[in-house]
């Protein structure tokens, strides 16, 4: 049975990543080594894995994940006042409220709640 997942995305610069996931959203560093080339992140119950390419070109970057959350409003607010650019915070026909932003490496994070 399926129990989690793990998203793993592109990094060029190690640093500037773990600078952005800790000090900009709020996830902290997870394990207990620092791998070469690597890095894993936590919020919650969320972990994003990163992996390095130094090569990459983040105009052809396609890395995304969705990030569902129980409080859209007050994560919202808080990426805002803390300066993270982000899309607007709409209503979805869909069903979900959403926005979304760019990492460093231009992944696409979408984060949602159901407004069933």
């Amino acid at each position: 049975m399926l129990t989690n997942i793990h998203p793993k995305l592109p990094m060029r610069d190690k640093a500037a990543t773990r600078t952005f996931y800790i000090n900009q959203l709020g996830f902290q560093e997870f394990g207990m080594a620092d791998f070469d080339g690597y890095l894993m992140v936590e919020k919650d119950d969320i972990q994003i894995h990163f992996f390095e390419h130094k090569e990459l070109d983040p105009k052809e970057n396609y890395g995304q994940v969705y990030i569902r959350t129980n409080d859209i409003d007050a994560l919202y607010l808080a990426l805002k006042e803390k300066g993270v650019s982000c899309s607007l915070l709409e209503h979805k026909p869909w069903m979900q409220r959403e926005f979304s932003l760019l990492d460093p490496d231009n992944n696409l994070l979408t984060f949602g709640q159901s407004v069933l």
